[in-house]
């Protein structure tokens, strides 16, 4: 055979065997320890659940304070019983009788184990006097049994003034003063998340690292348009915390920036009244755990543990949650194991890389996963 047809028949070979991207799923050959911890070495606070949506919604704002329920206490408490999750803060919890259920479904019937935020009524921004309206609905929910305030992405990226149309709503537009203000007054710690990764803000290319994330999830990208840059919602948002000293916020998703924790930490340097927590995030941390480890030892009384997810039992297997995902934190927050997933799915689902494990001493776990949490929320620390 000629090199020419030696060549041809090769390249027919190698088209026969062309693997789509999305069926890859390689073993990895390391031999490296791999440590089980199905408990976690304190009992923990998940401060980043959701149990419960609007039960209708329009473009990412929610148009009703009523709810749809994604799981029940009944199925979830098994779960955390094995895990050792002493609370699960559900983080939308909505607003008037959408609350009262909520907390009457979880909070009431099983006391200790569950704790439900609210939500402003973003619908509603464009009635008169929304400013005050606002803080009467935020005293009601105090009232109803609220111990914080969840401020959704729809704050940045979705609410326009128009409610769905007309230009964004800035962050730090005057109108949410006095909401922030009031949130000090009654005690109430607001858990905003206001921004996507980085990637999120550039286009859907060869050179995005989250290729397959926001291929499967176009409606996630908030690339051009009018979106403004991943940088100018943050700076608003810190805009906000300036403005507002005696309100205590917990920056979601390690800050909305896990990609860059020196920015994070400039942030917290500069404003005492912010505080971060973990979730979804564990896929950002663990591939820098040297940088990730300094990070947490310097703001260890700052850091609150969370997942962003709701645990289902056995009996739910295709599901991204329960039993596994749990102990993938514990993995990644107790051991120095390398190179593992940090989600349990075939396909990792925001990017194609392994996580390496932190080995936090003991006295920095019992803070991140129980104390900065019960100090925010308002509970006896153990």
């Amino acid at each position: 055979m000629n090199r020419r047809l030696f060549l041809s028949a090769a390249s027919a070979a190698f088209a026969q065997d062309q693997l789509p991207l999305k069926d890859f799923e390689p073993r990895s050959m390391l031999r490296v320890p791999q440590t089980a911890i199905t408990e976690p070495a304190y009992p923990v606070i998940d401060f980043h659940t959701h149990l419960s949506f609007a039960a209708k919604s329009e473009n990412g704002v929610s148009l009703t304070p009523e709810r749809r329920y994604l799981v029940g206490p009944e199925e979830l408490l098994p779960v955390m019983d094995r895990k050792k999750l002493k609370t699960m803060v559900n983080l939308t919890g909505g607003y008037q009788g959408g609350l009262k259920d909520c907390v009457a479904k979880y909070d009431k019937a099983h006391p200790g184990r569950f704790l439900t935020f609210t939500e402003p009524a973003w619908a509603r921004i464009d009635e008169p006097g929304y400013d005050k309206l606002q803080v009467q609905l935020l005293e009601e929910a105090k009232s109803n049994g609220a111990r914080g305030i969840k401020v959704l992405k729809t704050l940045g990226l979705y609410l326009r003034e128009k409610v769905t149309t007309g230009k964004l709503v800035k962050i730090d537009d005057p109108r949410f003063d006095p909401m922030w203000d009031a949130a000090g007054r009654l005690g109430l710690p607001i858990a905003i998340h206001v921004s996507d990764p980085s990637a999120f803000f550039t286009p859907t290319d060869r050179n995005n690292e989250r290729f397959e994330e926001l291929n499967n999830h176009p409606d996630w990208s908030f690339n051009g348009k009018d979106f403004p840059s991943n940088d100018a919602i943050l700076e608003a948002r810190n805009r906000v915390f300036a403005r507002h000293p005696k309100t205590t916020f917990v920056a979601l998703h390690v800050g909305n920036y896990a990609e860059d924790l020196a920015n994070v930490s400039a942030a917290l340097d500069k404003y005492p009244n912010m505080n971060v927590e973990l979730a979804a995030r564990i896929g950002e941390l663990g591939r820098q755990p040297r940088t990730a480890r300094r990070f947490i030892e310097k703001y260890q009384d700052r850091v609150l543990f969370g997942t962003d997810a709701v645990p289902r039992g056995v009996q739910y297997p295709q599901q991204l949650f329960g039993d596994k995902l749990y102990e993938i934190y514990y993995r990644f927050l107790e051991t120095e194991d390398e190179y593992f997933d940090y989600a349990p799915a075939p396909v990792p689902p925001q990017g194609r890389w392994r996580i390496y494990g932190l080995g936090l001493p003991k006295p920095i776990l019992k803070k991140i996963y129980y104390n900065n949490a019960a100090r925010v929320i308002g509970l006896a620390r153990i």
